[in-house]
């Protein structure tokens, strides 16, 4: 595991966020997949926010994240 820091300050902050469509509807499929995947970077890149894992299925999507 690797620990990052700042100021006086070891960390290791990480988030395992779940999020799946209303009732669970398979619609993450075929090109959706695809540009969520490019939206979810171009965000993370944004915030500066390290995506350390990403996998977008059919009805949910697993994300962990590194934060400062």
């Amino acid at each position: 595991m690797k620990y990052k820091s700042n100021n006086n300050i070891v960390y290791s902050c990480k988030y395992h966020v779940v999020f799946c469509p209303k009732y669970r509807r398979k619609v993450l499929n075929n090109s959706v997949d695809e540009r969520l995947k490019e939206l979810i970077n171009n965000i993370c890149q944004e915030l500066h926010v390290d995506l350390i894992e990403m996998e977008v299925m059919p009805d949910h999507v697993h994300l962990l994240l590194e934060v400062d």
